[in-house]
């Protein structure tokens, strides 16, 4: 696959300045799952729990955002686990083999996996990745 995009960790003590920029796709992700709460999301990656992860095109001066994606290192009793909490973007072919640099930096904080909370349909693009638990719901009415 080939990436035409590289991946951005954003400063967690800059992430201030950038937020305003992505915080509704965040949101659009957290709504299209329903997985998580965005305030929660949103409350954590501004104090620094979590990170914000961006996928950038350069053409020239010019810099687009392609996607954004959140991460938190989760203590666990087996270990810890980056778990990508939410994940938007447009044009996938050109930013999704950059996992690999979040895997990596997984790797690097001593994380025992990468969990994605999101739909279905990601575990048919994404190499090396298993569905290893379902999250069933019941409505009460």
């Amino acid at each position: 696959m080939r990436c035409s995009a590289e991946l951005a960790c954003v400063d967690p003590g800059q992430v201030g300045l950038i937020w305003p920029q992505v915080a509704a796709r965040v949101r659009r992700a957290v709504l299209r799952t329903g997985l998580s709460a965005f305030a929660d999301i949103e409350r954590d990656v501004l104090a620094g729990r979590a990170l914000l992860w961006l996928a950038l095109s350069r053409d020239g001066d010019t810099v687009a955002i392609l996607s954004v994606a959140t991460t938190r290192i989760e203590v666990t009793e087996t270990g810890k686990i980056c778990v990508i909490v939410a994940c938007q973007g447009r044009d996938r072919r050109r930013w999704l083999p950059l996992i690999g640099g979040i895997e990596t930096y997984a790797r690097a904080e001593g994380c025992r996996s990468v969990r994605i909370f999101g739909r279905k349909g990601w575990q048919r693009v994404l190499d090396g990745y298993a569905q290893t638990h379902v999250i069933m719901e019941k409505e009460m009415r």
